[in-house]
């Protein structure tokens, strides 16, 4: 593949027809796009960082021979991975006679908006949760609408008068959005743009490059193995807006369909690397809902939408909230370099701060969770500033197999307690064998301190973390001991 010809153009639906797009920067943001290039202000920059909502943008999507739409946060996205895409900002919501979209005029009638810069992001979410993106109901429950407005930030009109418009949009929407009245030109628009060959495309001198096979992959990195690896970009895209590096050849995984594959394999429950956290979201619930509640908290809508599994691994970050609960379950990555594969226990993965064991023009290609870990007891813990949106100081995960009341399995894992997500060795061992009760767990506890030693930060001190850690796995023990215990301590906090 060496010598690629970069001579492809980004094509996307927008404006309800084919848009191509040539000779900008492929690092180039869809927020900075439509502000600069396309002169489409609604969409708004807050952050820059995928935290306040501001710049939510939908996208529609081609899947199963329906059209799919899921909110993203455009400040962190590259404009090339709109390719075969239709992107909807604000502009478009409002019929061709002016009328408003019902749910703009549920926001204007509940008076829901008071600066306004905030509000088209709360807009564009409420219409991807009105197109049904996270499965909502014709009346969406108040805990859905919490949950698609959790990525959205409102400094001054406050979230009640949001909601209230949010529980109102049912009302108006008596007849079909102009989405659905041409739903049907869309999809054909976005049949065509289907591509059955990579993307290669090059702007201002920067290569960019959408593999569409596992194989394409693997060679159009091992081609270029100092290539960026993009995936959601909810970290990458950081690397652009917040410490303004500049990368001259980028490879994106999100057009592989084979690494968007979850689902049960013989003996182990499969994630493609490029498998967003929504889209792995039910199969997980299905098989380890404590760890789809922790999903659950992870990120915003939007960040769950865009982020995914092999990016939050393979990134390496010590407080990564995919890792301690897939290390507790004993999940092994399967890596890939050309033809050749290799399997590995993600607890071998990661070598020290940021560093993984990944070689030149290797790459994530999908993790494998036993099934068998279903068997015996498994919680996960996140313990941020916040309930939504927010990163932890100290994650969690604890699995015990007890029988005939003794220990003879257990794996437990943190991730902000040492430069890499971590297994506590030493506590494990202190366990094995030994009763599952008090006297087991508060020298376990004590066990803790030989396995890590924590730093102290703007999220909490070293302090903090090591009780937080010895006061989790005493909670692990007394909510598989005694439920009845756990319920009352829980009334009481609350």
């Amino acid at each position: 593949m060496t010598g690629i010809l970069c001579a492809d153009v980004i094509r996307t639906v927008f404006d309800d027809r084919i848009e191509e797009i040539r000779d900008i920067d492929p690092t180039m943001t869809v927020l900075d796009y439509l502000r600069t290039v396309k002169r489409r202000c609604g969409t708004k920059e807050g952050c820059a960082e995928g935290d306040c909502g501001a710049c939510t943008v939908v996208l529609g999507e081609l899947a199963d021979g329906e059209m799919r739409y899921r909110a993203i946060n455009s400040c962190i996205q590259f404009v090339p991975t709109l390719d075969g895409k239709q992107l909807i900002t604000v502009e478009d919501l409002a019929d061709a006679d002016g009328s408003l979209h019902p749910v703009q005029q549920a926001m204007v009638d509940h008076h829901a908006s008071q600066c306004g810069f905030c509000t088209p992001g709360f807009v564009m979410s409420l219409f991807a949760l009105y197109k049904g993106v996270h499965g909502g109901e014709p009346a969406p429950e108040r805990d859905l609408i919490n949950d698609a407005l959790a990525g959205n930030l409102c400094r001054c009109t406050g979230y009640r008068p949001i909601v209230d418009a949010a529980l109102a949009v049912p009302g108006y929407a008596r007849e079909p959005d102009r989405f659905a009245r041409r739903e049907a030109e869309t999809a054909a628009l976005l049949a065509g743009l289907r591509r059955d060959r990579m993307l290669a495309y090059q702007g201002q001198g920067r290569r960019f490059f959408a593999p569409v096979t596992v194989g394409e992959l693997a060679d159009v990195l091992a081609d270029h193995p100092e290539a960026v690896i993009l995936a959601g970009g909810t970290d990458v895209g950081l690397w652009v807006t917040k410490q303004h590096r500049r990368f001259d050849t980028v490879i994106y995984t999100g057009n592989v369909a084979e690494l968007h594959r979850v689902g049960p394999v013989g003996a182990c429950l499969e994630i493609g690397a490029a498998a967003t956290y929504t889209e792995a979201f039910q199969r997980i619930d299905d098989h380890f809902p404590d760890f789809a509640a922790m999903l659950r908290r992870l990120g915003s809508v939007q960040i769950r939408n865009a982020g995914t599994f092999g990016g939050n691994i393979a990134n390496g970050s010590p407080i990564g909230d995919s890792m301690p609960a897939l290390i507790a379950l004993g999940a092994v990555l399967v890596l890939r370099r050309r033809d050749r594969q290799r399997r590995l226990p993600l607890e071998d993965f990661f070598l020290g701060y940021r560093k993984t064991a990944l070689e030149p023009g290797e790459f994530v290609e999908k993790v494998e969770i036993p099934l068998a870990a279903r068997d015996g007891q498994f919680h996960v813990y996140k313990i941020a500033k916040r309930f939504d949106q927010d990163i932890s100081a100290v994650l969690g995960a604890f699995r015990v197999r007890i029988a005939d009341g003794v220990v003879r399995e257990v794996r437990i894992a943190f991730g902000g307690m040492a430069a890499i997500p971590k297994r506590a060795v030493n506590c494990e061992a202190a366990l094995i064998g030994r009763p599952w009760g008090a006297a087991a767990v508060a020298e376990a506890a004590d066990a803790l301190d030989r396995d890590f030693a924590p730093l102290s930060d703007m999220r909490a001190s070293a302090d903090y973390r090591r009780m937080v850690a010895r006061n989790l796995l005493e909670k692990f023990r007394i909510e598989t001991t005694e439920p009845e215990t756990a319920v009352n301590l829980l009334a009481e906090v609350e």
